[in-house]
């Protein structure tokens, strides 16, 4: 997200983002060419092409573009059409190159070890050095794309009320945004292979990424205190220069840029078309909202959780996804439900009715319905996982991709 003029109040504004691989129109491998997409446009290799409302970006591996909000978008209502005329406009220049974009928070056979290229123009000195110290080449680095939202906030009674309502909703986010299944042609035993992989591609210095889950951490000064000294003191035997800033570092499933005035979300998945990442965005912003405004539970229930028994169930619904059965009652009770176990699909359930009275999110009652994307994927594959029929799945998801639609179980012809 830009940096903003000034900082906006709660749900004031929304910045987001979203990242999709470069693939081969022939074989669906992927293609580091985002450079030479980027000179196509402006004559010179840059970090971002800004469309107007909208920009585009590198990202650490050259097979990757993100395309984002240019500044904080005032509503989220109707944001998926200018993302895929953008997407429909990339695919067009990527056409003479027999390439286009691919969605989905993996791709299924990429062999990050052979096919990694880093970015090698502006800022490759910082994507360098992350190089040297992690080796970029695994898949939580080099093949992961996701969707992010920075939702804004103005002081620390903002930011407080905005961190302890995300924490405690975050466990539960990838039951529904979860498009990641197969790793290295296969299933990979986890719904949401990307943070399986994510919350391990930093661990020779644990304190970037910490349980995924924030910390109980509710002014800037006890942030700073906690997360971005232990990030810098960790980080300065590597970083001798002190290249790496530790807005960057924080790796956490949430991360507080008090440089913007915002917390990023950044455990979803990017789904099959911009219908789907903005409908999801849409439920999780409401049912913030309804954490943050305290009709679901106390802002002192909310502070109350510790990230270990936060991460516990964030960890089962990245392993198991929505058919996860929850069975912290008091987690359950936070949302307003009074059993003592529930799958996550079931919480979904009780949310989305919650905070879509009007029944106008049709999209995620689909998700809810047929599953996450990565269930959706399983299920179209059946006992199938040669690479012939995880091509004919992918080569679907572009289409849904370039035509900005839903992949449903109907779709299997």
């Amino acid at each position: 997200m830009a940096e903003q003029k000034r900082n906006l109040h709660l749900f004031e504004g929304f910045g987001v983002e979203m990242e999709y691989m470069i693939v081969s129109g022939k074989d669906l491998n992927v293609l580091p060419i985002a450079d030479k997409l980027f000179k196509q446009v402006t004559g010179e290799f840059v970090a971002d092409v800004y469309r107007g409302p909208l920009a585009w970006s590198n990202e650490l591996v050259s097979h990757v573009i993100e395309i984002k909000t240019n500044g904080p978008a005032a509503t989220l209502n109707g944001l998926d059409k200018p993302f895929h005329e953008n997407i429909q406009e990339i695919n067009r220049l990527l056409a003479p190159s027999d390439a286009m974009l691919l969605p989905g928070g993996a791709h299924p056979w990429m062999d990050p070890f052979k096919e990694t290229v880093i970015w090698p123009h502006e800022n490759n000195d910082i994507y360098e050095l992350y190089n040297r110290i992690f080796d970029c080449r695994g898949h939580g680095w080099s093949n992961l794309q996701s969707t992010h939202i920075n939702l804004p906030f103005q002081g620390d009674e903002e930011f407080a009320r905005l961190h302890a309502a995300i924490r405690v909703l975050l466990p539960i986010i990838p039951a529904l945004t979860a498009s990641s299944p197969i790793l290295d042609g296969k299933l990979s035993g986890f719904v949401d292979t990307r943070l399986e992989t994510y919350r391990h591609n930093q661990e020779k210095v644990p304190s970037i990424a910490g349980k995924v889950v924030p910390e109980q951490l509710f002014t800037q000064a006890e942030y700073d205190k906690q997360i971005f000294q232990r990030i810098r003191g960790d980080i300065n035997s590597y970083d001798t220069d002190g290249i790496l800033d530790q807005y960057f570092l924080n790796s956490r499933g949430a991360i507080a840029r008090f440089d913007r005035g915002a917390i990023e979300i950044r455990i979803i998945d990017i789904q099959e078309c911009p219908a789907a990442d903005i409908a999801v965005l849409q439920v999780i912003v409401a049912l913030l909202k309804e954490l943050v405004n305290e009709t679901l539970c106390s802002f002192e229930e909310q502070k109350s959780w510790h990230e270990d028994d936060l991460a516990a169930i964030f960890l089962g619904v990245v392993k198991e996804g929505s058919n996860y059965a929850i069975s912290n009652g008091q987690y359950l009770k936070l949302f307003g439900m009074e059993q003592k176990a529930a799958t996550a699909a079931k919480c979904w359930e009780h949310l989305v009715n919650m905070a879509d009275k009007d029944q106008s999110n049709a999209i995620v009652r689909a998700i809810i319905a047929q599953g996450n994307l990565s269930e959706r994927m399983i299920k179209h594959l059946g006992e199938s996982f040669s690479h012939e029929a995880l091509l004919g799945l992918y080569e679907e998801l572009a289409g849904c991709l370039e035509n900005n639609t839903m992949f449903l179980s109907s779709t299997k012809r």
